[in-house]
């Protein structure tokens, strides 16, 4: 694509009010490289039954922690997706925490997005502590072992979340003595 092109298509995507979209693979590789490998940020938010989450309490599971959105196709086509994978990985201690970026008030959106589905739902509007901040780009999906570590991490740019990927994520934190 040549210069004057890409800029074109930039001031576009300013006016539409879609330019973080252009950068989708620079802010999600930057995320990846930030977080894998690392102790998971702190997160400690309301949840939508009025509970607190707090993401240091679920140590011994793996999390598998989606940022998502109600006003987000993307968000909303992938949740039903992770609902299932943690359905049936239960029982091996997988938790699925839906960390919405919705703002509070819009709870009624965030109820009937999921609603339905079996997730652990918490709002980044109103958290305590939110180590995950605000992301540029939403979906964004990260596993999270049994031992606190952030062991691989999902957004867009490289491509939609399948859950092939999800579990040969997921598989070797499953088990027994197993490093990942």
């Amino acid at each position: 694509m040549n210069t004057r092109r890409f800029l074109r298509l930039g001031v576009a995507a300013t006016v539409l009010g879609i330019a973080p979209l252009m950068a989708l693979p620079t802010s999600g590789l930057a995320a990846e490289r930030t977080l894998i490998g690392s102790p998971a940020p702190a997160l400690i938010a309301p949840q939508l039954d009025g509970a607190v989450l707090d993401l240091s309490t679920l140590r011994g599971h793996v999390v598998v922690l989606n940022l998502w959105a109600s006003w987000c196709p993307p968000c909303r086509a992938e949740l039903p997706m992770l609902a299932k994978f943690q359905t049936r990985h239960r029982s091996d201690g997988v938790v699925l925490v839906a960390l919405s970026a919705d703002r509070h008030r819009d709870v009624g959106d965030a109820r009937r997005a999921i609603a339905g589905l079996d997730v652990t739902a918490a709002f980044m509007d109103g958290a305590k502590t939110n180590g995950y901040a605000n992301p540029d780009v939403l979906p964004m999906t990260y596993v999270i072992g049994p031992d606190g570590i952030v062991r691989a991490a999902f957004f867009p740019g490289n491509g939609d979340l399948q859950e092939a990927a999800l579990e040969a994520a997921v598989a070797p934190l499953l088990s027994p003595g197993a490093t990942p």
